[in-house]
């Protein structure tokens, strides 16, 4: 796994794609496959206004000082996730 770069997981509970990828996202990071950190975008508000974030689920890959890599929004399998991650 790449340890310099991680995943910041823009959420909510009442997002229904948010709810079929927590899991698969919160399993990914504790198998090491990905870093992963998640944000419910109900109770904070300054990393999504941060990222510029408009919907959910949106996943933003960011070096370890923060900055921004590449993003997608929308639900993704584990094998798209590792693709977009890896690629």
């Amino acid at each position: 796994m790449n340890n310099e770069k991680g995943i910041l997981y823009f959420s909510a509970p009442w997002c229904q794609p948010c709810k079929l990828m927590s899991p698969l996202l919160e399993q990914m990071d504790k198998q090491g496959k990905v870093r992963v950190r998640k944000i419910n975008i109900d109770y904070e508000a300054s990393l999504p206004e941060e990222y510029n974030v408009k919907n959910i689920p949106t996943l933003v890959l960011t070096d370890l000082g923060g900055n921004e890599i590449k993003r997608h929004t929308g639900a993704m399998s584990e094998q798209q996730i590792l693709d977009w991650y890896n690629g």
